[in-house]
């Protein structure tokens, strides 16, 4: 039998290209994946208080994202995880499941779960609750930012208590990293949830290393180790303390203070700032990154000229000055240069020229280009459009909008494409999780709705290559296709970070930056 997760890691180890933690010392952020120092072993005890940027709408795994912008920290820290990857190996370790493999290339997996898991309700965690869960993630009746990895999944058979067999819609042998990269990780009760969001929300039931206290909405989330939770003595934390600040100097002035021992942070300048303070930074590196996605399927951007046009307009580095104070990297190629899959072909071309033409030619065709924005309520997004709406101002014939929503309308949004341009994200570690996801004619995650035969085939042949010369070629169309279509204007690599105070230990983390709680430690 060939396992997934040593046939991927062998694929990777050659890839070498991203999602590597380093200690280094006194680099720029930009450079850095990491300033922990070594505290030696783990402690047990006390409760830590942190930061994150987003407030859940629910606790419902559906509603909830598993990035370090979103809930991430919440949704490991009440459901725990099946599997993580190995962020220097980018191997998959197994944490609840034991195994996720298949023997045909990805058209079929099979999930192995440790005997007598228990939900902290005591009903079991089996192969009948991870169906449970999945199923709900992958109907479209239950809006969830989770469906574009859980809609891959055609259908689940329960075999017996620890084993689930799972047929794809489409072979995909990386399928696990997808997988990590959403709710499909975190199984909640499916008695608990049986009971309705409101219920759910007031009384949470998962197998995670902790479960909730107390939660006061726009405030404080208090939670407290679970002494069912499988890996003892794990977690080492007592509690763990969560309040949102949205606000990227908020956090770092708090943190400074000494009135957090962590952050979740997603700001270049906020990460250079702390540093200089004697924090310590972990960051994971990626490769793709933020951009804004222009909805094909309506108009004004079905028509490339309007995409093109805004996109050659926009002044990037005047964009990273504004949200990043310059501390931030504008993408120039998809892929680093320290990647096999890296071609040297620029995701974007500014020509103010060029977009003036562009836009007057439209104007003369009675199609002025006119659009909204839609950002979500981060002062990172909100910056982001402001920017490109006061740069547009100097241009004829074209008007921009801006309409603020919250993360719970955003995910809407997307959702049920309901935008005009919109600020989305393809992150990577390898390319096929991400780029299928959000590009793919058939994907449910593919939110701009871009849809072109080449760059589907390239994305197809990336996925099941047997070979990096196979991928690489495939990978190098899909670069081409997505600069001649122009989907989304590439602006900014990701940050996804934790600051921690001098006293806070054991962050780790995977998938788009996804903290584990239960290795959070304290020292006096």
């Amino acid at each position: 039998m060939i396992r997934t997760r040593r046939a991927l890691a062998a694929t990777l180890a050659a890839v070498c290209s991203v999602a590597v933690f380093v200690s280094a010392c006194g680099t720029s952020p930009a450079e850095t994946t990491g300033t922990s120092a070594d505290a030696g072993e783990p402690v047990a005890g006390g409760v830590a208080r942190a930061i994150v940027i987003g407030e859940p709408r629910t606790l419902d795994p559906a509603g909830l994202g598993n990035s370090w912008t979103r809930q991430s920290l919440l949704g490991n820290a009440l459901y725990g995880t099946l599997m993580i990857e190995d962020p220097s190996t980018l191997d998959m370790k197994f944490t609840m499941a034991t195994d996720f493999s298949t023997v045909d290339g990805g058209s079929t997996f099979t999930l192995k779960l440790r005997p007598g898991l228990t939900f902290s309700d005591e009903t079991p965690l089996d192969a009948a609750a991870v169906k449970f869960n999945w199923d709900r993630l992958r109907d479209p009746a239950n809006p969830s930012d989770s469906i574009r990895q859980a809609s891959q999944v055609a259908s689940t058979e329960v075999v017996d208590a620890t084993t689930l067999n799972v047929v794809m819609a489409a072979p995909s042998p990386v399928f696990p990293q997808a997988l990590v990269t959403g709710a499909m990780n975190w199984i909640a009760s499916p008695t608990a949830l049986q009971k309705g969001q409101a219920a759910f929300d007031e009384n949470p039931v998962g197998a995670g290393p902790f479960t909730l206290t107390k939660w006061t909405r726009q405030d404080v989330m208090e939670l407290k180790k679970n002494p069912r939770y499988w890996d003892a003595p794990k977690p080492y934390l007592d509690g763990l303390t969560l309040r949102t600040v949205a606000d990227a100097t908020q956090r770092l002035n708090t943190m400074i203070a000494g009135g957090a021992d962590f952050a979740m942070e997603t700001n270049w300048a906020s990460l250079a700032q702390a540093q200089d303070t004697g924090l310590s930074t972990d960051t994971v590196s990626f490769g793709g990154g933020l951009y804004m996605g222009m909805n094909v399927r309506r108009a004004p951007f079905d028509d490339e000229r309007a995409r093109r046009a805004v996109s050659m307009a926009v002044d990037l580095e005047a964009v990273n000055t504004v949200i990043n104070d310059g501390k931030g990297v504008v993408p120039q190629t998809l892929f680093p240069e320290t990647s096999p899959f890296f071609s040297d072909i620029p995701l974007t071309t500014p020509n103010k020229e060029t977009a003036q033409k562009l836009f007057d030619e439209l104007a003369a065709e009675g199609k002025p280009l006119s659009f909204t924005f839609t950002t979500y309520a981060l002062p990172e997004n909100k910056a982001t459009a402001e920017t490109v709406q006061a740069q547009l101002s100097a241009f004829k014939n074209v008007s921009m909008d801006i309409e603020v929503v919250d993360a719970a309308t955003g995910n809407s949004r997307n959702a049920t494409h309901d935008f005009d341009m919109i600020i989305a994200s393809a992150l990577f570690q390898d390319p096929d999780a991400a780029l299928w996801t959000a590009f793919h004619s058939s994907s449910q995650g593919n939110i701009t709705g871009i849809s072109d035969q080449q760059l589907t085939g390239a994305l197809d042949a990336g996925r099941v290559g047997k070979t990096i010369e196979e991928r690489r070629a495939a990978y190098e169309t899909v670069q081409n296709r997505l600069v001649a279509l122009n989907p989304g204007i590439w602006y900014a690599k990701s940050a996804p970070s934790v600051i921690t105070a001098k006293n806070a230990h054991g962050v780790v983390m995977y998938g788009f930056g996804s903290p584990l709680p239960e290795e959070f430690w304290m020292t006096n």
